[in-house]
């Protein structure tokens, strides 16, 4: 009797851990299916880098995200409901990343997040997005995989910028048709994922002869041992692919070893930091694809940012201020389309955006989740944009 009496005892304290835990579930915690409610307020997340090494893109984009949230709520909000903004430094880490998008997700339960400016740190915070059924919407990401890796597309990753297999092409063409340059060299960053992603996108669109490859690690400052032997052989272009906190010094090393052909990068170079630390003197003859230039607006929306973020913080709007902004802008219009009650409901708008204006143009959501957009090919001259021509798709 005393043993059927402690089986029944067991029995008894499993269901009621069981109901306990059942009762204690936070209200609205998401499932895969069904993903967190949209309550009194649209919760909006940003995984952003507000310190650490690329934290002049999250200042940008953090500004850009703003703006498009003031004007949300100055207009009525998503849906009737006020935008109710949570922001997270993810210290431009990548395991600070997928921290910041589970307490986001799981204890912040926001119904979309607005995150990260770099591939690695978003492509960390994945895990996440499925298990809680949240879209992310990366401003600047580009690496190819974050969206898709063949025909498995991430249901919960969108983008509000072109990836690197366009922007691959758009290099490879811009040299060999503008530059009339039948020879590169290439130094890139070895430990990043966008840097390696965009090399093996240039090299499997570019015709001509690539002569040197060098490669180097982030937080890298001493360049000088590859640009000299670089500096030896005969190239028309050279190729620098990585974020600005290392390609500004190494373009300014690169100048300084008398390297003085034209120099070409990514949409990371999109961010006046480059210049700052290439140096005026240096940051001649660059070009750079980016997602927006002030300098050509798209529509009369991006007429309307620009003199509006002028106005608010005393300068021109970067790339990753106006991608942000769009990416913002995109979480609207998918939940207004579906009027969501869930962040699976703003998922699926995502999934159908179609003709969307944005302040970086139009943007149409491929089946991939990448945006059929325009890209800019941008000329530095004395640090300063001088130029800029639309590449469409």
């Amino acid at each position: 009797m005393k043993k059927m009496s402690k089986v029944f005892v067991s029995l008894t304290a499993v269901v009621a851990v069981f109901i306990l835990a059942s009762c204690s579930a936070a209200p609205g915690a998401a499932t895969n299916t069904t993903g967190n409610r949209i309550g009194k307020t649209f919760k909006l997340g940003y995984d952003i880098e507000m310190t650490g090494a690329v934290a002049a893109y999250g200042k940008a984009g953090e500004r850009g995200a703003d703006m498009a949230v003031s004007e949300i709520n100055a207009t009525g909000g998503i849906n009737g409901k006020k935008v109710e903004v949570i922001k997270k430094d993810n210290k431009s880490d990548n395991a600070e990343s997928a921290t910041v998008a589970a307490n986001l997700m799981s204890n912040d339960l926001v119904n979309a997040v607005i995150g990260t400016n770099a591939s690695s740190q978003t492509k960390a915070m994945i895990p996440n997005a499925n298990k809680f059924a949240v879209p992310i919407v990366a401003p600047t990401s580009t690496n190819d995989e974050l969206t898709h890796q063949g025909n498995k597309v991430e249901k919960y990753v969108f983008r509000a910028i072109f990836p690197d297999s366009f922007q691959g092409k758009v290099i490879s063409d811009f040299v060999t048709d503008s530059l009339k340059s039948d020879s590169v060299a290439v130094y890139y960053d070895n430990s990043s994922d966008y840097a390696k992603g965009l090399y093996q996108n240039f090299k499997d669109n570019y015709k001509g002869q690539i002569v040197d490859v060098a490669t180097y690690q982030a937080g890298d400052k001493d360049f000088q041992a590859q640009l000299s032997k670089l500096s030896k052989e005969k190239f028309g272009t050279l190729l620098v692919l990585g974020y600005y906190q290392e390609a500004g010094i190494l373009v300014k090393q690169a100048r300084e070893l008398d390297i003085n052909v034209p120099v070409i990068g990514g949409d990371v170079l999109a961010d006046p930091t480059f210049s700052k630390l290439a140096g005026p003197d240096a940051a001649n003859d660059i070009y750079f694809v980016s997602g927006f230039s002030s300098l050509k607006p798209a529509n009369d929306k991006t007429e309307a940012f620009i003199k509006h973020y002028k106005a608010k913080y005393g300068e021109e709007p970067s790339a990753y201020a106006a991608c942000a902004y769009d990416a913002v802008m995109m979480v609207k219009a998918a939940a207004t389309a579906e009027n969501a009650k869930t962040s699976v409901d703003v998922v699926d708008g995502l999934a159908k955006l179609k003709n969307f204006e944005g302040v970086t143009g139009n943007i149409t959501v491929n089946k991939n989740h990448d945006p059929v957009k325009s890209a800019y090919l941008v000329k530095l001259e004395k640090g300063k944009e001088v130029s800029a021509e639309i590449v469409n798709p």
